[in-house]
């Protein structure tokens, strides 16, 4: 019987401890009122990366297997040792994150090879915006001299049908006797409209207020606070309009006075096509000429330059930070 009393107060006391314990290690529930807060402020103003990029709902297996072929393909160039991929990696968020990439004679070119992931959603292609569309511009590096320096459409072509496994894929994705320069570069486009990145910011805009930090969200005040969206809007936070590099102040380097070189206006003198903030942390280094390593130093510059605005080293640490929560899932995850 004392034995019995014994044993029943033992669990009593122990029943009492793990109450105890569990009401100790209760939390209180987080407060994400600051989050929702700035959520509600920037809901009209940025978007989710759409699933599909325009144009893709046409294309099919065969065209985007091709394409992604011929993405990869060396004979595209003159001296068979470079194709789309030396200087935009997949591997590496679609950049080689030089300064300005070589061509084939070794030379550095004048611009930064920006990122081909995403690059369907821009409302223009290249940083003068000399193509309109993704088929267009897959076709500029292979003929231009001092990238992959073919020297014409035919010689491109006559270098896919010497390769006698072309022809099948060719015929799967295009019918009988379609090698041809328009749909190689059809092809390209269509394995480039795959490259598609999802991030930790879209969830937050989707509603998911813990899938950034809060030191990240107070960045991305911060983005607000000091004006950085009168360029970077919508789903790629920039890349659908034309900006003056340098608005207030100059940009270090006045060499590359961008789209002027292409319409010869003048009041295209030092504009570029806003560059897309998607992976901007994985891109670098930073402006038209890579002349930037540093993405705090870009912001720092971007304020005074363009927006009259003084952003501290502290500020620019979070606003870097938040421009790290759309560095795509398909990178940041084994």
């Amino acid at each position: 019987m004392r034995k019995s009393v014994v044993l029943i107060v033992m669990s009593l006391m122990i029943l009492m401890l793990i109450q105890c314990g569990g009401k100790a290690d209760k939390q209180p529930p987080e407060d994400l009122s600051y989050q929702q807060e700035i959520l509600a402020k920037v809901k009209p103003m940025f978007a989710v990366v759409p699933d599909m990029m325009p144009g893709s709902e046409n294309d099919t297996e065969a065209r985007i297997k091709l394409g992604e072929k011929l993405y990869f393909e060396t004979a595209l160039s003159n001296t068979a040792d470079m194709s789309c991929n030396t200087c935009h990696d997949i591997a590496k968020a679609g950049v080689d994150n030089k300064p300005t990439s070589e061509g084939t004679n070794g030379i550095p070119g004048p611009r930064n090879s920006p990122t081909v992931f995403n690059a369907g959603f821009h409302f223009v292609q290249f940083w003068d915006g000399r193509a309109v569309d993704l088929n267009e511009q897959a076709g500029g590096p292979i003929l231009n001299p001092a990238e992959m320096a073919i020297p014409d459409s035919a010689t491109a072509v006559a270098n896919i049908k010497a390769i006698s496994e072309y022809e099948a894929l060719f015929t799967e994705a295009f019918g009988e006797n379609s090698i041809d320069f328009e749909n190689i570069t059809e092809a390209m486009a269509a394995f480039e409209r795959t490259l598609v990145t999802h991030d930790r910011f879209d969830d937050f805009l989707k509603g998911d207020l813990k899938a950034i930090t809060k030191t990240e969200v107070e960045g991305l005040d911060l983005f607000l606070g000091k004006a950085c969206i009168t360029c970077h809007m919508g789903s790629m936070l920039g890349a659908n309009m034309y900006q003056k590099n340098g608005l207030i102040k100059p940009y270090k380097d006045l060499t590359d006075e961008g789209r002027f070189e292409v319409t010869g206006l003048e009041q295209d003198k030092f504009m570029f096509k806003v560059p897309a903030l998607r992976n901007i942390d994985l891109t670098g280094p930073y402006f038209h000429d890579g002349g930037v390593e540093s993405l705090e130093e870009t912001t720092i510059m971007m304020g005074d330059m363009q927006l009259m605005q003084q952003i501290s080293a502290e500020e620019a640490a979070k606003i870097a930070a938040f421009l790290k929560t759309m560095n795509g899932k398909r990178f940041t995850q084994s």
